[in-house]
């Protein structure tokens, strides 16, 4: 399955206690439509009030079933703010998370002294002065192989390594809209939100490129500024090795991922 969520209304993707969830949700509803207790396996993680315009999950349905009808039925007994864009027959021993070689978020701000109200909870609304060409100066920075202990969060397990290749960083620019793509092999725990913090203070003048070439070069989360919000990020797409070139890549953002190790955040 191909999904898009609004994820204002969720605690997140992962299923947690009887919390709104994605995955509780798209769960539910599949219960719904094909009967049974139904286990929905998510490409990655992503936090709460975070969205997804490509998440995938991969799940077992009956023998047989229409899969257009089906599509059309699950999203009827889906809530609004969750989509199923794609239902697709997988190869034997597909699954989303670990067959994944790759992943691409997208960040987006706002930048003007008002918010519409459509967009509160969608986007990180910035309302003060930002150097957008500074920011866009800073993005080479992240670009390639590198250790990005400084711009991961702790998580609640033991990851074997910090070190991801970044294979695109790009800022398109149409005021007051800024959105960021970003795409690699693998990220780690918040380290898409970690590194936009950074770019921002870029933004605000309070950091410089070699600031954040020293930061990197520390390997150490200490170092680095906070986290950007949630709201501004979005899963966009998910790769594997069968879409051709992009088969040379890793996984995805999340609590243990990157390099065939987990989810995404």
């Amino acid at each position: 399955m191909t999904l898009a969520y609004d994820g204002r209304g969720y605690h997140g993707w992962q299923r947690n206690g009887e919390s709104p969830t994605v995955q509780r949700a798209v769960e539910r509803g599949l219960g719904a439509v094909f009967g049974g207790d139904v286990e929905v396996r998510g490409s990655g993680r992503t936090d709460r009030g975070a969205h997804a315009d490509g998440q995938v999950a991969s799940v077992s349905l009956p023998a047989g079933i229409d899969v257009g009808a089906g599509l059309v039925a699950l999203n009827d007994a889906l809530p609004e703010d969750i989509r199923v864009l794609d239902l697709l027959a997988a190869p034997e021993g597909f699954h989303a998370r670990r067959s994944a070689v790759g992943k691409r978020y997208r960040y987006v701000i706002h930048h003007a002294p008002e918010c519409p109200a459509e967009a509160r909870g969608r986007v990180w609304h910035i309302p003060g002065a930002l150097d957008v060409e500074a920011m866009r100066r800073v993005l080479p920075v992240f670009v390639g192989e590198h250790d990005f202990g400084s711009f991961a969060t702790k998580a609640k397990h033991e990851r074997s390594s910090a070190v991801r290749e970044i294979f695109e960083f790009e800022l398109r620019h149409a005021p007051p809209t800024l959105e960021f793509f970003i795409r690699a092999d693998g990220f780690l725990y918040k380290m898409v939100r970690n590194i936009m913090r950074a770019v921002v203070k870029v933004g605000e003048g309070r950091y410089s490129v070699p600031d954040v070439r020293r930061i990197l070069a520390a390997r150490d989360r200490k170092a680095a500024p906070g986290s950007a919000p949630a709201s501004g990020l979005y899963l966009e797409q998910v790769f594997y090795a069968s879409e051709g070139e992009e088969g040379e890549e890793g996984e995805g953002e999340g609590a243990g991922e990157g390099r065939g190790e987990g989810g995404a955040r």
